[in-house]
């Protein structure tokens, strides 16, 4: 087992990432290229720059990641926010991956905060 394996941030991230992938079905043919691949991969990143921070040899380099991890959830919570107003994210779907990345947020403050002391 890797190191990010027992992250249980890691684990909330993946658990996000499935989240948008399935919202994202639903997304007009149009936005295959648009909106669709850009919320896929901002939501990918999450726990790929997590799991990448922790080969990292000291926690400030780790921290580093953590952070981009954070900017990609920001991302994220922006890009839902357009296609909710687009009309391509129903409300409940909208309020599913806010709530969601809420608590992934702050997940990735507090394990940011342990390592920058």
């Amino acid at each position: 087992m890797f190191r990010f394996e027992k992250l249980e941030v890691w684990k909330d991230a993946i658990a996000y990432a499935s989240l948008v992938y399935r919202v994202t079905k639903s997304f007009p043919d149009t936005e295959k290229f648009g909106l669709t691949s850009q919320m896929r991969r901002s939501a990918v990143s999450l726990p790929a720059n997590i799991a990448e921070g922790t080969s990292r040899t000291t926690d400030k380099d780790f921290s580093r990641f953590i952070e981009i991890a954070s900017g990609s959830l920001m991302e994220n919570v922006s890009e839902a926010l357009i296609a909710r107003e687009a009309g391509f994210i129903s409300a409940p779907h909208y309020t599913e991956l806010s709530t969601h990345a809420e608590k992934l947020a702050k997940m990735l403050s507090g394990l940011r905060s342990s390592l920058v002391r």
